[in-house]
C-alpha cells in the first residue's frame, strides 16, 4: 500500500483514539483495511466498558469478525495508534492480519517491536508484515498528554 493511503487510514485511527480519550481512556485507536475499504474501528473502551480485552484492536478484530461472518482476517491490514500489547499482538496473530501499520511505539509494553516480536516470531503460527512510524508525532503527542494531564490530577488530588 501506498505511504499517502497508510497515512490517510492512520488519521482514522487516530480519530478513533480521539473517541477513546472523549471517555476518558486511554487515546488509542485501530482501523482494519482490506482491498482499500474499512471493515472496522476501534478504540480503546476498557473503562466505558468495564472489561480489560477492550482495547482498540480487540475492539476492531470484534467488528470485522462479526460484519466477515469469520474470524480469519486474511488480506487485512491493521493500523494503530499505539504499539499492540502482548494480548492485541496474539489476537492479531491467531486473526491471521497479513501487515500492522504502527504509529507510535510502546517501550513499557509492545508485543510488534519494542518488548516483544510477537508477530515476526518464526516459532509461532503466523507472521505479518510490519510498518513502523507512520503518523508517531501525532499519536505520541495524543498519549503524552493524556498522561500528563493524569500525572497532574493525581498530583492536585
Amino acid at each position: 500500500m501506498s505511504d499517502d493511503l497508510d497515512l490517510a487510514f492512520m488519521r482514522l485511527a487516530l480519530e478513533a483514539a480521539h473517541v477513546a480519550l472523549s471517555h476518558d481512556d486511554v487515546p488509542v485507536g485501530c482501523v482494519l483495511v482490506s482491498d482499500g475499504e474499512v471493515l472496522a474501528v476501534g478504540e480503546n473502551r476498557r473503562e466505558i466498558d468495564h472489561d480489560p480485552t477492550a482495547h482498540a484492536e480487540m475492539v476492531a478484530l470484534r467488528e470485522a469478525a462479526q460484519r466477515r461472518g469469520r474470524w480469519r482476517m486474511d488480506g487485512v491490514t491493521a493500523y494503530v495508534t499505539l504499539e499492540p500489547c502482548v494480548m492485541c499482538a496474539g489476537a492479531l496473530l491467531n486473526a491471521r492480519v497479513q501487515r500492522v501499520v504502527i504509529a507510535a511505539m510502546d517501550e513499557k509494553a509492545g508485543g510488534v517491536g519494542s518488548r516483544y516480536n510477537l508477530l515476526s516470531d518464526p516459532r509461532l503460527l503466523h507472521e505479518a508484515a510490519l510498518s513502523y512510524d507512520v503518523g508517531a508525532s501525532e499519536s505520541a503527542a495524543l498519549l503524552r498528554e493524556f498522561f500528563q494531564a493524569r500525572r497532574e490530577d493525581a498530583g492536585s488530588a
